[in-house]
């Protein structure tokens, strides 16, 4: 179905087609006309389907014919990472509408705060905000939501995942009863069912291939012992010149630095990302990463969710995730927007039960190549473990709540 069937404003219409979109993904084909209707909306789907122009999209197309006169739209995600990139989809798609956005996140400098309440006196369409910001802007009442009649949800699983449920109940009792909630999610853990029952009235739900990698990924894995996956890194990237852009994920911050050292000795354009740094410095490392000035970007999860960097040729796991749904969120890094992309990642003993896990939500079996020569031997990959004192993987309890973050 095209953008002009289901019924877009003409205006949103020209900015889709100078970004070069024509028909709608399944997500957007079935939640934009429910969106439309007035309708609550529940969709699921799996990351690089398009979720985030499935609301976007018709909130635009409300703006621009109701003629709202105050802020209408709140948007709530889990990471910085995620408000930006939403911003930046809202000004791209919004450009000949005239519709404004702002967001609001921590981590930022210390007269961010001012800035932000400045900027939303002086009016503007759509929030889009982390909960912990949001609700110091509450609380200082320096926001004014009484005129909110659009809610959404964005990576809803991620958030309850890192913590953000009471956060997000607290938020809710600023708003007004009356109003349209959407949310989305790469998942539906128990926990999403029960915040829906709480404050979504009558929801539609849609579900696009949940909790599945994109069919243009292709999937490989080396069984590698720890001292063995940066040669094996090196030797990887060596082996595909025509790569491009190349993102490899890790577990801690501190291997993140580790990793990049080792890289840029082997004369590999290389940057890394976490949390340790400056909201200023994460935005020029992934500007630089998007326009191809760095090849090679190492990142923490905090960039899994919520980045939509094109052409994105392969993803490193040089650490399987610990939840088995960040593995989907990873590797959905490539093959975006019906491209193609590849994944590889790498497994020592201790991780055998993780990957197992994985290969049981994905429903598949990743192949196991060979450990290049040079590298010594490899671990022996054994379908159960017999030394892994961890429970077997359980999609009811793979969403363990933890700690919840600054954000």
């Amino acid at each position: 179905m095209t953008f002009d069937e289901i019924g877009l404003h003409e205006e949103l219409l020209e900015g889709l087609s100078c970004m070069g979109f024509e028909k709608a993904t399944p997500i957007q084909e079935q939640t934009i006309p429910e969106t439309l209707k007035g309708r609550d909306v529940i969709g699921c789907a799996q990351t690089g389907t398009g979720k985030t122009g499935a609301f976007i999209l018709p909130i635009l197309h409300k703006i621009k014919t109701k003629g709202y006169k105050n802020t209408s739209t709140l948007i709530i995600v889990p990471t910085r990472e995620l408000a930006l990139q939403i911003d930046q989809q809202v000004q791209g798609l919004a450009y000949f509408t005239g519709a404004t956005s702002i967001t609001l996140y921590g981590g930022g400098k210390a007269g961010d705060f001012n800035a932000q309440k400045r900027a939303m006196a002086q009016g503007v369409d759509i929030i889009i905000a982390t909960p912990g910001k949001l609700i110091s802007h509450l609380i200082m009442k320096s926001i004014n939501v009484d005129t909110i009649e659009n809610l959404i949800f964005d990576e809803a699983d991620r958030m309850l995942d890192m913590g953000f449920y009471e956060d997000i109940c607290r938020v809710i009792t600023f708003l007004p009863e009356k109003r349209q909630n959407l949310m989305f999610s790469a998942t539906m853990p128990p926990k999403i069912r029960d915040l829906a029952k709480r404050f979504l009235t009558d929801p539609i739900e849609v579900n696009i291939a949940l909790s599945k990698p994109s069919a243009g990924v292709t999937q490989t894995a080396y069984m590698a012992h720890e001292s063995q996956k940066t040669p094996l890194v090196v030797d990887i990237i060596k082996a595909k010149p025509e790569y491009k852009s190349i993102l490899i994920f890790t577990s801690t911050k501190r291997k993140v630095n580790g990793i990049v050292k080792s890289l840029k000795g082997n004369g590999y354009d290389v940057k890394g990302i976490s949390s340790d740094l400056e909201q200023a410095e994460r935005e020029e490392v992934l500007l630089n990463f998007t326009t191809k000035k760095v090849r090679v970007l190492v990142a923490t999860d905090v960039i899994s969710r919520g980045i939509d960097i094109k052409d994105i040729n392969l993803v490193i796991n040089y650490d399987v995730p610990g939840n088995p749904a960040d593995y989907v969120h990873r590797i959905g890094r490539t093959a975006r927007a019906d491209t193609k992309g590849a994944a590889i990642t790498l497994i020592n003993v201790d991780d055998m039960y993780k990957f197992r896990s994985i290969e049981q939500l994905i429903e598949s079996t990743v192949k196991k190549l060979p450990l290049p020569d040079g590298l010594g031997d490899a671990p022996v990959w054994k379908e159960k473990s017999v030394n892994s004192k961890k429970k077997p993987y359980s999609k009811k309890k793979f969403f363990n709540k933890k700690k919840k973050p600054s954000n």
